[in-house]
């Protein structure tokens, strides 16, 4: 099937038992799946966007939810993707570009300007991520992190914030 078969849209209440479906087929346990019920309307903004194929089945979602920037002296916010899954059957195959480049769209509209993102230190930069460390961001404790990035949704847009990159409390059950 070709990438341009699929139609990404925000995800509705029909949505979740399949998004809950694809989410446990995706990963190894049921973790992420529990992760997006537990965020699912508790954040504020939030993104969430499914991948439909043209027999309006679920093959693939994305999730972008608020992260705070703690600084030495200020804080201020971010937006943060994941989890984001597409089933097994379907990967490689474009779906996943389609939902980060929509996702992306979607968090610039309401006026996010930097995603940050734990995943794939090869699979990410391709949507203009980078290393967090490099431009002052750590998650966990400071230091290079491979697998943190972040990505400016506008140029610029990290300068002047630096510090640690908390998630919604959530997180921490994964």
């Amino acid at each position: 099937m070709n990438p341009g078969d699929i139609a990404v849209r925000p995800e509705i209440a029909r949505d979740r038992p399949a998004v809950r479906d694809l989410l446990v087929r995706a990963f190894p346990s049921d973790a992420e799946a529990r992760l997006v019920e537990a965020l699912r309307g508790r954040t504020d903004p939030q993104v969430s966007l499914v991948a439909e194929d043209p027999s309006g089945e679920v093959v693939g979602h994305i999730l972008f939810t608020p992260v705070e920037i703690r600084g030495v002296t200020d804080r201020s916010t971010a937006i943060g993707l994941g989890p984001m899954a597409v089933v097994p059957e379907r990967q490689r195959a474009g779906i996943g570009a389609a939902l980060v480049e929509a996702g992306f769209a979607a968090c610039a509209a309401q006026g996010e300007r930097v995603v940050v993102v734990l995943g794939h230190p090869d699979y990410y930069p391709r949507f203009g991520f980078r290393p967090a460390w490099s431009l002052g961001l750590y998650y966990g404790r400071p230091g290079p992190n491979a697998a943190f990035m972040v990505c400016e949704l506008e140029p610029g847009a990290v300068r002047g914030r630096s510090g640690e990159v908390v998630y919604h409390a959530a997180f921490d059950a994964l």
